[in-house]
């Protein structure tokens, strides 16, 4: 068996692809696999003039990042000891992927983690989609160290420590692929957002880990697949939230945060539907009767042994809404 892949999931990302590629393959250790969703732009032709060294799966179809990733990597099961997913808008540095899996060596109960996930738009700034390691307050809402809600901080080192953290950011997401398959990967309901954070929560309350790894870090652009304007955008988000917390908490917890959910969720709706117009409101609305219809679907890893007792404390004890907005604290260093 093969120590690890980098693996790239890509739909119509040519572009991306001409502008980080190369750097990746420069700067990687382990064989980079391109699972391809069905692009139309001329990746494919692309990827085969100018890297014929990587090996490309072909979906044929659009399955979004969770059904893609899934599909990609059930034809790679067995071949490898871990997977390391990378989003095509990433720039790494030198022995990325090789600082992830050795920090993952020897701990058998760490089941995933990330490096250091810095801002390609904002420099030297913190990603907005992984900071130093992501968490989730009392209500399912997820942020990280270096990234309160919209408010980014700058990179003073001040979270250069390995430690345990709440999820890993899918931008740059090393996991053991046993268990990638062992858990039934990302839920493929979802199509795109939270599925890591789901996973990384199922993962947890079975007794594993997941850790920011401050070996290494890469930069993200942010924003390839979907802008933050999007209504669909907007509808996963509020949808797959509610799906998560459904699938990890206990009944009777879940529906004492669900109520808690709508009305912070009611007000953000109006505050979109006032900001940005009424398609961000609709999307939200929509997001709570799909969730409402659909959250008896099943789950992947519902057959796998879990510790449900650890649910009641996976999350963080305490408001990011409450803490934000009302006690004025925007640096995960003021929560702590």
């Amino acid at each position: 068996m093969k120590k690890a892949a980098v693996v790239i999931l890509n739909f119509n990302g040519k572009g991306m692809l001409r502008t980080y590629l190369s750097q990746v393959v420069h700067r990687s250790l382990f064989e980079i696999i391109v699972v391809d969703n069905g692009s139309t732009d001329g990746s494919i032709d692309y990827l085969t003039v100018h890297f014929p060294e990587i090996r490309l799966l072909l979906l044929g179809e659009n399955h979004g990042y969770s059904k893609g990733y899934n599909l990609g990597l059930q034809s790679l099961q067995g071949e490898f000891e871990y997977y390391l997913l990378l989003n095509s808008d990433v720039e790494v540095v030198q022995g990325w992927d090789e600082a992830l899996v050795n920090y993952m060596e020897g701990k058998p109960v760490l089941a995933a983690c990330q490096p250091k996930v810095l801002s390609l738009k904002k420099s030297g700034y913190f990603d907005y989609a992984g900071g130093a390691g992501g968490y989730l307050d009392r209500l399912g809402y997820p942020y990280c160290r270096g990234r309160m809600l919209h408010t980014l901080e700058k990179d003073k080192q001040q979270y250069d420590r390995s430690q345990p953290i709440d999820w890993a950011s899918g931008a740059c997401f090393c996991i053991r692929a046993e268990l990638f398959h062992e858990f039934g990967g990302f839920n493929p309901n979802y199509f795109s957002h939270m599925e890591e954070i789901d996973l990384c929560w199922r993962l947890r309350n079975a007794g594993f880990q997941i850790h920011h790894c401050s070996d290494t870090r890469v930069y993200h652009l942010g924003g390839g697949t979907l802008a933050a304007t999007n209504p669909f955008k907007t509808y996963l988000n509020f949808r797959n939230s509610l799906f998560m917390l459904y699938s990890n908490l206990k009944s009777g917890s879940f529906w004492l945060v669900f109520c808690f959910r709508v009305l912070l969720d009611t007000a953000a709706a109006l505050h979109l539907w006032l900001g940005t117009g009424s398609e961000q409101g609709k999307a939200v609305c929509r997001a709570y009767l799909d969730f409402l219809k659909d959250r008896n679907q099943k789950a992947p890893g519902s057959t796998i042994r879990v510790n449900r007792v650890l649910s009641e404390s996976s999350t963080q004890p305490y408001s990011l809404i409450v803490s934000y907005y009302l006690l004025g604290k925007r640096y995960f260093s003021s929560l702590t």
